[in-house]
């Protein structure tokens, strides 16, 4: 089969707040003309610089509930106030054209989208160790200490879904967690398989285990 005759593949890639995930996502979206990031639905109210149609798609809670029962979604959730949900017919219409579409998600979204399309491939980011994420986490702005302090139950919460998927990476150099992705991509994730012995004691270590 020729390159141009290749089957397009869905990367499903999923982080703890921290780990650097959209900041890798833009990167090697931007060296891959092959590869777009899919755009969200979601019924939040549109921000003054956000364009429809390019951040996300914005719709109102009747439409959202509609395609819900039309099953047009790979996965949808509720976060805080609003709905955020992937559309599965542009998908598939890109997939179908040749183009290999990422998604950034959460794990439970992960979980949605694999059952809908097995051959997904998964992905998730981890900081390199705990202090590393804390830092990352205040040095984002001036939160109060509960709300940093509930950022971290959330990211150890998001983290013990790591062995759920096909590849791990750890961000701890931006360039290197960037080459994997690459290679992941392009077919070759061997250095960022999950059973490497490495990782036995970093996920000890941000797991409090």
């Amino acid at each position: 089969m020729s390159s141009d005759a290749r089957r397009a593949k869905l990367f499903l890639v999923a982080a703890p707040s921290g780990a650097g995930k959209t900041s890798l996502v833009r990167q090697v979206v931007a060296e891959n003309p092959r590869l777009m990031v899919s755009i969200s639905f979601t019924t939040r109210p549109r921000r003054p610089r956000e364009q429809d149609g390019r951040d996300y798609h914005f719709v109102s809670e009747a439409e959202f509930a509609r395609m819900v029962t039309e099953g047009r979604f790979l996965e949808y959730a509720r976060v805080f106030d609003y709905h955020y949900g992937t559309g599965r017919e542009q998908v598939e219409a890109s997939l179908a054209a040749g183009i290999d579409v990422l998604l950034e998600i959460d794990w439970q979204g992960a979980r949605q989208v694999r059952a809908a399309m097995p051959d997904a491939v998964t992905i998730f980011i981890l900081p390199p160790s705990r202090v590393e994420l804390e830092r990352r986490l205040r040095g984002r702005q001036t939160d109060a200490e509960d709300v940093i302090a509930r950022r971290l139950r959330d990211a150890e919460a998001d983290m013990s879904h790591w062995d759920e998927f096909d590849y791990v990476i750890v961000n701890d150099n931006f360039d290197h967690a960037l080459g994997q992705l690459k290679a992941i991509i392009g077919g070759d994730g061997r250095a960022a398989h999950p059973d490497r012995a490495e990782l036995k004691p970093l996920m000890r270590e941000l797991l409090h285990s």
